[in-house]
């Protein structure tokens, strides 16, 4: 696929993160990102039409070619994962109504895509989103980490599945870390360069 779009969803009933991604030539920029503010809406019903509304306008404005969503994680409040779910399944109805695939990744394996550390603070993962996409300070002025999350996403939505269609992998392409690091400068993080 010359072109691709990838629409990165951060679920939340609070707040939705979304992040659009467009892959030419397996090169990934930024096309948008943003929040989907829901805590005004009494209604936890209302806050799940309102998710599957945005959601479906996204989808109808950019034509993502895929959604890569996060999957619910264990060991949060019981209450407060049900509602997670709720979020989540109404982005994917959105989703399968227009027929664009669905791929949902754990928190962790996300983390360990972009940051290489399934454990890593939410600051360091849009750090490195945003050193990955060359994206400035301004561009990430002004946005929730529910953004960047949705982005880091879709980042590595793309990352793992280029690495499954014969691109990308550091296991076919890179013999040593020091061979990995000349074919994936814009993946390490040196907190030395500036």
């Amino acid at each position: 696929m010359a072109e691709q779009i990838i629409l990165g969803i951060d679920p939340g009933t609070n707040v939705m993160g979304y992040a659009l991604l467009k892959v030419e030539e397996r090169k990934p920029s930024l096309i948008v990102m943003g929040v989907l503010t829901l805590s005004k809406i009494e209604s936890h019903y209302l806050r799940l039409r309102r998710i599957h509304e945005r959601t479906l306008q996204l989808i109808n404005e950019y034509h993502p070619d895929e959604l890569a969503i996060e999957s619910p994680f264990v060991g949060i409040n019981p209450n407060s994962l049900i509602k997670l779910c709720r979020a989540q399944g109404v982005v994917m109805a959105a989703a399968v109504e227009r027929d664009i695939p669905i791929f949902e990744y754990p928190p962790a394996k996300v983390k360990i895509s972009i940051v290489g550390n399934g454990n890593a603070a939410k600051e360091q993962v849009a750090e490195m989103v945003k050193r990955q996409l060359h994206l400035t300070d301004e561009m990430f002025e002004g946005q929730k980490l529910d953004a960047s999350d949705a982005l880091a996403i879709a980042l590595a939505h793309h990352y793992i599945t280029s690495r499954q269609i014969g691109g990308g992998s550091s296991k076919s392409t890179s013999k040593s870390w020091k061979d990995f690091v000349a074919h994936h400068s814009d993946r390490v993080n040196d907190p030395y360069k500036k």
